[in-house]
């Protein structure tokens, strides 16, 4: 059984083709930094490494180009040889709580969803419209974001805004980066070697979100009503004071849909810089003296110190500290920050391992343990498809 998962983030693109009677990955590939002049496609086949230049200006060119590839790499001859194919799709609002075969109905529901998670669903929903294109015999199954937050007690989902608003027009927190937190607790899980465990799981990448996780469940997470809410992030704004859009609405400075655009678009990083999004042009930045790239970084780390300063408190006896993403996985210098900041919580970490990004930077007699899962949200996509089928 060959199922192809397509992973697409707000800037990347992630796919894996997986043999799931022998779990062994036939290929792995990763579009990065769509619509930018780096964008770049790398390639896995077992040992065997490509990195090209891509020409990709959207995620509808980036799914094409990763279909395609499958069959230039010589791993498939023909597209029959994909049983199906998992999207991950961001916002399931309190439609789905589970991964379903995808259908009109499902597509239609996924892009009324798009209003909610501007940044995602219709990346998502291009990935799907894409593959129904090319490969339109083939099963496709959408894998959302917010299933695995459904646990979240309603004390900690409900806003305090009048009842009526989650009756009538669905407002709550639904939070987001299911799957991939759903990874990390359970290969935490492994490493921890018990089943009843609490966990906080920091996926930080462009987008970026922090969940506190009881025995496997998610009780809590900073991401809310759509992708917007908590940290700061790459384009995003993260949580902000309510009247800040209102009052700029009310003074007649800008329209609705300009705000919109701004808080999703040209906030975060890339609104207090003014010139990067990506931590990894903000950090060369910042070495080089400039103030706005340094804020922006100090900014993003004491933001995720609060979190998991407030989700530890929630948790009590906290277990450990998953950082994943492509700033949770990399970016030493952000992890650095924040583990320094929260030791009173009982966290003790090994620079040099921390440095060289190995899987447990913790020491031997931290009382929380620290760990560093690369996210596999295509293997987890996978083996609900797989389950499904």
């Amino acid at each position: 059984m060959k199922i192809l998962a397509l992973n697409s983030g707000s800037n990347s693109l992630k796919y894996k083709l997986i043999n799931m009677y022998t779990k062994k990955t036939l290929m792995t590939g990763h579009i990065d930094a769509i619509g930018l002049d780096r964008c770049e496609i790398r390639i896995e086949i077992g040992a065997n490494k490509i990195t090209k230049k891509a020409l990709v200006k959207d995620h509808l060119d980036a799914v094409m180009m990763a279909l395609r590839s499958l069959k230039q790499e010589e791993v498939i001859k023909s597209y029959n040889e994909i049983d199906a194919v998992g999207h991950r799709v961001v916002h399931g609002g309190e439609y789905y709580n589970h991964a379903v075969l995808v259908n009109q109905h499902v597509i239609n529901n996924i892009k009324k969803l798009s209003e909610l998670a501007p940044l995602h669903n219709p990346h998502n929903l291009a990935g799907i419209l894409a593959c129904k294109k090319i490969i339109p015999h083939t099963k496709q199954f959408a894998i959302f974001d917010t299933a695995f937050h459904q646990t979240i007690p309603k004390y900690a989902f409900m806003y305090g805004i009048p009842f009526e608003f989650y009756v009538k027009y669905g407002i709550r927190k639904y939070g987001f980066h299911g799957t991939n937190h759903k990874y990390m607790s359970e290969q935490a899980a492994k490493l921890l070697g018990k089943k009843s465990h609490e966990m906080i799981t920091c996926h930080l990448g462009n987008g970026s979100s922090i969940t506190a996780i009881k025995n496997g469940k998610s009780i809590d997470t900073t991401m809310g009503f759509t992708p917007l809410d908590g940290l700061i992030m790459g384009t995003r704004s993260g949580d902000i004071n309510p009247e800040i859009p209102l009052y700029l609405i009310k003074k007649g400075h800008y329209k609705i849909e300009e705000i919109e655009d701004i808080l999703n678009n040209k906030s975060g990083l890339l609104g207090i810089t003014h010139k990067s999004f990506d931590v990894r042009d903000i950090r060369a930045m910042a070495l080089k003296g400039d103030e706005k790239a340094k804020l922006a970084l100090h900014m993003l780390s004491y933001k995720i110190s609060f979190y998991i300063g407030g989700f530890s408190t929630i948790l009590g006896d906290l277990d450990c500290l998953v950082f994943s993403g492509g700033i949770g996985e990399n970016a030493w210098y952000i992890r650095e920050k924040v583990l320094d900041s929260i030791k009173h919580i009982g966290v003790k970490y090994d620079k040099t391992k921390n440095k060289n990004n190995d899987i447990i930077i913790s020491t031997p007699d931290s009382k929380v343990k620290v760990f560093i899962i690369p996210a596999n949200e295509e293997l987890e996509i996978a083996k609900e498809v797989a389950l499904l089928l």
